[in-house]
């Protein structure tokens, strides 16, 4: 990801194309409008005052779409953008960037890449301009590509390094396999020196067509991003062959915000997903279909200081009614740090705060995680705490621990839930979507994801009407369904430090929670 901030430039060359050949769709807002040019490629925006301008190109690309031939790719796309282009040179580059005043960066998710910046208003036409070039006529230096897997592997051996971050990409393999869902989102260390212009080249060939992208933009007129848009754009041809996402039933629930904020990769509360599946035509990048399996993993590692322990299971996919549901029980059992310096709306009330944190001094963090993606998502629980063989007082084996993460679940599908404790969470749940919406940011992401995914913006309230329909019946029906025993749901087990889990599949028969 690469960032750039710095001065104000003035561009006020405003382009006028009468003859603009292109088909209006009708918004769900009146503040929404979209537009789909000739070649497919759609055009959003939202009016909302504010001082800053943001706009982003959003693509169905991403780590889920890479072979074992193409792995890394993704990463690779990502670090490479703002680089020398057949257009301009790096420095070129780089002080075009930073004279935007703003921000311009670009992230890969498993099924999304993204480029966007925030900038002052008049900038917009050259952020566009930036985000065109490195899109269309990127140079791909050998130079550059080798500096970039000098940066990547000091990138991942750093996060690998780190718990919190490594260890959501290791439940994801576990729970996946080593495609489609499982597919990392960091490059594979064995694969970097692998990762080339031809493998990128071919991913952008693949990927990078205006049916699958989207221009999003807040703070300035529908018609100067449109006529933007068929200026830096037009060039791209759509392919004949029509991607799924032209052909799939537009779902009700919006994809963004039901992400969780648990640490990640990539933890922006729009980044955990976007939503397409394209009908691939290359034999070298293939949109890989995921099978959840489930799993155990163990993973030795004495010099933590910390036991690190997750419980997941295949939730439902953002196309499913349950959806919010779902993410009601996760901020219901919610959880966080052994200290915090929040209050009730932090979550302090929650149930892995309340029934773990509070009891269990040697818990250094407990919380639920939501990872939602198209047609499947990963619901569950992690814990840090102490390990026996720390020589420390309350030091725990995973065997000791995991028997309380398996009991909360229980709990949901065995005891009634107050009515009292559902609306907190559906409050939490509520306020968290509209308040992340308050940045400019955020909200032309979460515009450009919902038009890439069903092709039109769901109003908030459409999403809080929905999260009050949710009733203490709807909880426990979506958790038999997805850990109840009668489920067919196996789970995943991964974890790190110095002791193994043991024989954790009696744990999960002892509560009857879906077991292997």
């Amino acid at each position: 990801m690469r960032k750039a901030s710095s001065s104000l430039v003035r561009q006020g060359q405003h382009l006028c194309k009468a003859s603009l050949q292109r088909s209006l769709t009708t918004a769900p807002s009146p503040t929404v409008q979209i537009t789909t040019l000739p070649n497919k490629i759609r055009v959003a925006t939202e009016s909302t005052p504010g001082h800053f301008s943001s706009v982003g190109l959003y693509i169905d690309a991403g780590s889920r779409y890479e072979s074992p031939e193409s792995s890394g790719v993704s990463h690779f796309l990502d670090r490479m953008a703002f680089k020398t282009t057949s257009t301009r040179t790096d420095a070129e580059m780089s002080a075009a960037v930073h004279s935007l005043g703003g921000q311009i960066m670009c992230s890969s998710s498993r099924e999304s890449i993204m480029y966007q910046s925030s900038h002052f208003h008049q900038a917009t036409p050259k952020a566009l301009s930036l985000i065109s070039d490195t899109v269309l006529n990127p140079s791909f230096l050998a130079e550059e590509i080798e500096a970039q897997r000098d940066a990547a592997f000091y990138e991942v051996r750093e996060i690998s390094s780190k718990p919190d971050m490594i260890l959501p990409e290791v439940v994801h393999n576990v729970a996946y396999g080593s495609k489609g869902l499982g597919s990392p989102l960091l490059c594979p260390e064995d694969r970097i020196n692998s990762v080339d212009e031809l493998a990128l080249r071919t991913a952008m060939k693949e990927w990078y067509k205006p049916e699958r992208m989207v221009i999003a933009g807040a703070g300035m007129r529908h018609e100067e991003l449109v006529e933007l848009t068929d200026k830096y754009f037009s060039s791209l041809k759509s392919s004949p062959v029509l991607t799924s996402s032209q052909t799939r039933t537009s779902p009700q629930v919006p994809p963004h915000l039901l992400s969780p904020s648990s640490p990640a990769v990539t933890k922006s509360l729009t980044r955990a997903a976007s939503y397409l599946f394209p009908n691939s035509v290359s034999d070298v990048i293939n949109s890989w279909d995921s099978a959840y399996t489930g799993g155990h993993r163990f993973i030795a590692d004495t010099t933590q200081e910390f036991n690190h322990l997750y419980v997941a299971f295949e939730g439902v996919g953002i196309h499913d009614d349950d959806i919010y549901a779902l993410a009601t029980m996760q901020v219901l059992l919610g959880g966080g740090g052994s200290f915090s310096a929040g209050g009730p709306g932090k979550g302090m009330y929650s149930r892995l705060y309340t029934h773990i944190l509070n009891h269990f001094p040697q818990v250094d963090h407990c919380a639920s995680f939501h990872h939602i993606y198209t047609d499947s998502s990963l619901f569950g629980l992690f814990a840090s705490f102490v390990p026996a063989s720390s020589g420390l007082r309350g030091g725990n084996t995973p065997s000791q621990i995991l028997p309380h993460l398996v009991h909360q679940l229980s709990l949901l599908l065995y005891t009634p839930i107050p009515e009292a404790e559902l609306s907190r969470a559906k409050n939490q749940l509520k306020s968290s979507l509209m308040m992340a919406l308050e940045s400019r940011a955020v909200e032309v992401e979460d515009l450009g994801r919902q038009v890439l995914v069903h092709n039109r913006k769901v109003p908030v309230t459409e999403m809080t009407d929905k999260i009050d329909l949710v009733k203490p019946d709807d909880i426990r029906r979506v958790a038999a369904r997805v850990f109840g025993p009668k489920s067919g749901n196996k789970p995943t087990i991964v974890c790190m430090g110095h002791e193994e889990t043991g024989a954790w599949e009696d744990v999960f028969t002892k509560y009857s929670v879906a077991g292997p």
